[in-house]
């Protein structure tokens, strides 16, 4: 997991660095990540002509150098202050946005480049607050940003984003301990987890999902928890769906209103449709295990009475349920309102879109930036569900199930055929855990 720090924090970190490894030595690591990440841009340094635009604190020492590592490699470099800056930079290959990162607190006008000019933002594109996303100013759109240390608000909520371009990370060894991050790759290994004396009441789930009018979305969520990891899957829909879909031979058909008790967690709402408030309530009064809440299930009239001494909720709304359930639109910081919801409701709130914030009741908050447009299907979001779901049954605290669930979802469908239907979606969850568990052997 990649850090996420407030400006705040970020600062605490680089000085206890400072303190250690000298100031000076800082510098030369950042600036050298950031002359590799410039070369790596350009296919080579030789007879490039590049501009870095610097600023007075450690972004422009770290421009600077930069500038010193790719003229000794044969780029033809121009340092240029920030205040000296002409209003167009012309017939240059890179800017190297050099000029404010943490520090910038006032509006910056970037100035404008030729088309076809890349742009390498340092940590930061310059003229966005760190903490907020807001933007100050007019900043240079970059076509990668090279973020140092840790990421930062900014460059996964407001509308920074959308001068971000390709962020990519360097550690610089400056961050040793944190509470919240970007969920990687390398964190879907702990999704494949086996123990001896497992059986099939070990990781089962129960699944209050389908209709006869949407029996498709009961079959979607049960075999996403299969593919999630559940051992069994026992699932009650909201009438009478077994002549109208065929579902996995694994599922156990059930009737309530009493949920099995030897199920580890609940996932409940999707396809319920009409009436789906009075049904589950009755369902899910009592039970002390996890619960999955998504599409019909999403009432605040459920979740806000259940007991306070019981397993933690998961809500998985998209924008437009978010805002039904706080009565407001989404914010531009969408990581301040989920974890707002997430205070108010006692529950982990999962929020997706293309950039998925998780949070907790204390706090703590993950991120997913692997979703696609091919996800922007009906019926991915039950697979995601079904998936959560399983990840609980499979023993993950319920705010690490949904976010490793959430990125997993996001690189299978990073595989899908332009237009696939989100049936096609499981197959590519079996490959990349397989790959997965092949990799660890």
């Amino acid at each position: 997991m990649i850090p996420i720090l407030t400006s705040d924090a970020m600062r605490a970190h680089d000085a206890r660095a400072v303190a250690l490894r000298g100031s000076e030595s800082l510098i030369r690591a950042a600036g050298t990540a950031v002359a590799r990440e410039a070369r790596d841009m350009l296919g080579g340094c030789y007879g490039r002509r590049i501009a870095v635009i610097v600023g007075p604190g450690l972004n422009g020492a770290d421009g600077r150098v930069a500038g010193a590592w790719l003229t000794a490699r044969g780029s033809k470099v121009d340092v240029i202050e920030y205040q000296r800056q002409p209003a167009t930079l012309k017939n240059y290959d890179l800017v190297i946005d050099a000029a404010f990162g943490l520090g910038c607190s006032r509006p910056y006008v970037a100035p404008a480049i030729t088309p076809g000019t890349k742009v390498l933002a340092v940590d930061l594109a310059s003229g966005v607050n760190s903490d907020t996303g807001e933007i100050l100013g007019s900043p240079l759109v970059a076509d990668v940003t090279l973020a140092l240390g840790a990421l930062k608000y900014a460059h996964v909520t407001g509308p920074s984003v959308a001068f971000m371009g390709a962020v990519h990370f360097v550690g610089l060894n400056i961050v040793s301990e944190f509470r919240d991050g970007l969920v990687e790759d390398s964190d879907l290994r702990d999704l494949v987890t086996h123990e001896r004396d497992d059986h099939k009441w070990t990781h089962a789930v129960s699944a209050l999902c389908g209709s006869p009018k949407m029996p498709g979305a009961a079959d979607l969520v049960v075999r996403g928890a299969i593919a999630g990891g559940a051992s069994m899957v026992r699932l009650e829909s909201n009438g009478p769906i077994a002549d109208l879909v065929g579902l996995p031979a694994e599922v156990v058909h059930v009737t309530g209103p009493i949920v099995d008790s030897r199920s580890k967690v609940i996932v409940a709402g999707p396809g319920l449709g009409g009436g789906a408030l009075d049904w589950l309530e009755p369902r899910l009064h009592e039970t002390r295990v996890p619960v999955v809440l998504d599409a019909d299930g999403l009432h605040p009239e459920l979740f806000m009475r259940r007991p306070h001494d019981q397993a933690q909720w998961l809500l998985t709304p998209h924008d437009g349920e978010f805002s039904r359930l706080t009565q407001a639109p989404v914010p531009a910081n969408r990581i301040e309102g989920v974890l707002g919801l997430a205070r108010e409701s006692g529950c982990v709130v999962l929020l997706k879109g293309p950039i998925t914030v998780l949070g907790d009741p204390n706090g703590t908050f993950r991120v997913v930036n692997s979703g696609t447009p091919a996800l922007a299907t009906a019926g991915t979001g039950d697979v995601l569900a079904g998936l959560i779901a399983g990840a609980i049954a499979r023993g993950h605290d319920v705010l690490s199930a949904g976010a490793l669930s959430a990125h997993l979802h996001g690189r299978a469908g990073s595989a899908m055929a332009p237009y696939a239907p989100a049936s096609t979606l499981l197959a590519g969850v079996t490959r990349v855990l397989s790959d997965i568990a092949c990799a660890s052997t």
